[in-house]
């Protein structure tokens, strides 16, 4: 499936997702963070595995003005880990400390152009994409890590900062279409 990935300055599409809370989540309901993150994950692809830690760790260390959430728009028939009821599963297990959202229909992948799993996209305050792309340059090894990427764009939007690169190309499993 090819998707036209959101661009730099265009606004975050609106998406009205279950949570593995049970509670239902859209844009709106996050309006009081300066900076929102969007990110494309799943329950099976080792890379998005692999970061679960640091996105928990950026979300603790940003948790005043920034808020993280995860949406799996994986087709859960030819891939049954990534079920809602699977997430609830993980999501326990893991403590995940952001919102963990269901895209069963994958609308809310394709409008934003998510195109692996972990893919971010960061919005400003006035919901506007500032960043889109990788977390860091090395997925198997946190501590090989030389380009922490999410966390800089992150920390330049709160300091008022242009973002040096705006988007860089994410590593991980493709997001698995119907």
């Amino acid at each position: 499936m090819i998707n036209i990935r959101l661009k730099a300055r265009e606004s975050a599409p609106d998406f009205n997702l279950p949570g593995v809370d049970g509670r239902s989540y859209s844009l709106e309901d996050f309006g009081d963070k300066k900076i929102l993150v969007v990110f494309f994950t799943c329950n099976h692809c080792p890379y998005a595995r692999a970061y679960e830690d640091r996105l928990m760790k950026l979300q603790e260390d940003f948790k005043e003005q920034v808020q993280f959430v995860g949406i799996n728009s994986n087709d859960a028939v030819n891939y049954p880990e990534d079920s809602l009821d699977n997430m609830k599963i993980r999501a326990t297990e893991r403590g995940f400390n952001f919102p963990y959202l269901r895209d069963k229909s994958q609308t809310i992948a394709q409008e934003y152009g998510g195109e692996v799993t972990p893919d971010c996209f960061v919005f400003n305050e006035k919901r506007k994409l500032v960043y889109s792309g990788r977390i860091d340059d090395n997925w198997q090894d946190p501590s090989d890590v030389t380009t922490k990427d999410l966390r800089k764009a992150i920390q330049a939007v709160l300091d008022s900062e242009d973002i040096a690169e705006q988007e860089l190309r994410a590593i991980g499993c493709s997001i698995k279409w119907k």
